[in-house]
């Protein structure tokens, strides 16, 4: 189908509407799902060959799911098109690759749980989003697929490592993605993107059947315009599945009407030093400052402040963590695509962090996974006196493409320690100590790109961020503020 025709036939402010506004439309009979998966495809046809943020389509599958859709369903996603990270969340009958020429063209013969509960929900998946390789650095530039560009600026790069799904949603290709959150994932690419990206608090919503890495520092949750689709999203597919390792308390009732309930006057910690020492921009200083004097007109108590992050200490065992799961992780894909992965096929920062895995002892291991538990109880320990802590989301503005590619000459493992922390310093300690965290588009910087700010919570706590997040979205709204070059 012409895209040309599906556009004038199907208005393109469908895919400018929250999808909590796209499900209800369906539920009033105003619009059909039909008519959404059609313009979600029309905007994907347009707009993908500039920003390469869809890198698998499931089109004609999709139509066939929106054909059994009708008015008056009560589904919370009914009709809703939606996209899915090519990274672990596996999709039954449509490719995954976790960004990698590995593994082939591996198709799962089974969704994993979250992307069954939106399934179920109503949603309709589209197409599967960029990813770097393995989900590793903070931009998304895969050799297999080439560059995700900023719709900002398209010069410069969506984030990462769930940079797809932003540039998906920011594209005005879908208003609802799901990401995945290790050292900053979802965080990191809502802040260059201008969305909402919340990472939940460890185990909320399960990787089942799949197991979490031994740290279980990553975590699933969505890329949206609205604290409110994001809250949706955390309904849908937070819960316990049977077997899971660990699993927070359940909230005392829907994430979604903790939105538009007054959080209370509230203790916030606020600080723009970053955790590792590195410099931090001043358009990023000025987005946490304003936030800060935002909050304190709302009412609450602002102090400046923050945990004893551990410095460099806490990169080296993130990142020898990280390089042990990562090891794990390449030789356990094997047994999932169907055979051993071929290291001569891989990107030279995985081959150099799976080398290091293998050389690594199990007391290694073990031992830097005790020091970061160790440090993440330190850390948590601030929240007894304070409710939330505020900081820049990044470091930097949205990155020019091709800033964290290796130097020549250099081991590729400078990229995370050395440049990927210059650039995200303010997300990974969040990661290890599991708590909820979320970037919200509060700032843009003098030439118009987007600048995310940070609120943790306390353990458990998104309840607690989301009504804060809330209150921020209706003192300061931002889900009108979109790019030129969007869909939209």
């Amino acid at each position: 189908m012409v895209a040309s025709a599906i556009i004038r036939r199907v208005p393109r402010e469908l895919m400018g509407m929250a999808a909590t506004e796209q499900a209800a439309a369906v539920r009033a009979g105003e619009v059909s799902s039909g008519e959404l998966v059609e313009a979600a495809l029309a905007a994907i046809d347009e707009r993908n060959g500039e920003i390469n943020a869809v890198v698998t389509l499931a089109a004609e599958r999709a139509r066939g799911e929106a054909e059994q859709v009708r008015a008056g369903d009560e589904r919370p996603l009914a009709g809703v098109p939606i996209v899915i990270k090519d990274l672990t969340q596996l999709t039954e009958g449509i490719r995954t690759t976790f960004g990698t020429e590995a593994s082939g063209d591996f198709v799962p013969r089974f969704d994993t749980g979250l992307v069954r509960k939106l399934r179920e929900a109503g949603a309709i998946v589209v197409g599967k989003t960029s990813t770097p390789e393995f989900g590793i650095v903070p931009t998304t530039e895969p050799r297999r697929f080439g560059p995700t560009r900023n719709p900002w600026d398209t010069s410069r790069t969506s984030g990462g490592s769930s940079g797809g799904s932003a540039a998906a949603v920011a594209a005005g290709m879908v208003a609802f993605a799901h990401g995945s959150d290790g050292g900053g994932s979802i965080r990191i690419p809502a802040s260059c993107c201008g969305l909402v990206g919340l990472k939940p608090s460890r185990g909320r919503i399960s990787l089942a059947p799949l197991v979490p890495s031994p740290s279980a520092n990553s975590g699933d949750g969505f890329l949206t315009w609205t604290v409110a689709d994001t809250a949706l999203g955390l309904d849908v597919g937070a819960g316990y599945e049977w077997g899971d390792m660990t699993w927070p308390p359940p909230p005392a009732g829907r994430f979604a009407d903790a939105v538009d309930r007054e959080p209370g006057r509230l203790r916030i910690g606020f600080t723009t030093a970053a955790p590792n020492g590195a410099d931090v921009h001043p358009e990023c200083v000025a987005a946490a400052e304003q936030a800060a004097k935002l909050l304190e007109s709302l009412g609450h108590d602002v102090d400046e402040g923050a945990p004893d992050w551990g410095g460099d200490k806490f990169v080296d065992t993130f990142v020898q963590v990280w390089t042990a799961e990562l090891g794990t992780s390449v030789h356990n894909l094997g047994s999932i695509v169907g055979h051993p992965l071929d290291l001569d096929q891989v990107e030279p920062l995985t081959r150099e962090m799976a080398e290091a895995a293998r050389a690594m002892t199990a007391v290694d291991a073990l031992a830097a996974l005790t020091r970061l538990r160790v440090y993440s109880r330190a850390v948590v320990s601030w929240w007894a006196g304070h409710d939330v802590l505020l900081t820049p989301t990044l470091a930097q503005p949205p990155l020019p493409l091709g800033s964290l590619d290796p130097d020549p000459g250099r081991p590729a493992m400078h990229v995370l320690t050395e440049k990927a922390g210059a650039f995200t310093p303010f997300t990974p300690p969040l990661n290890a100590t599991g708590q909820p965290a979320i970037s919200l588009p509060l700032h843009q910087s003098a030439d118009g790109l987007p600048i995310g700010v940070q609120l943790v919570g306390p353990p458990s706590g998104e309840e607690l961020l989301l009504s804060l997040a809330g209150q921020l979205e209706q003192a300061a709204p931002w889900a009108e503020r979109r790019p030129q070059t969007a869909s939209v």
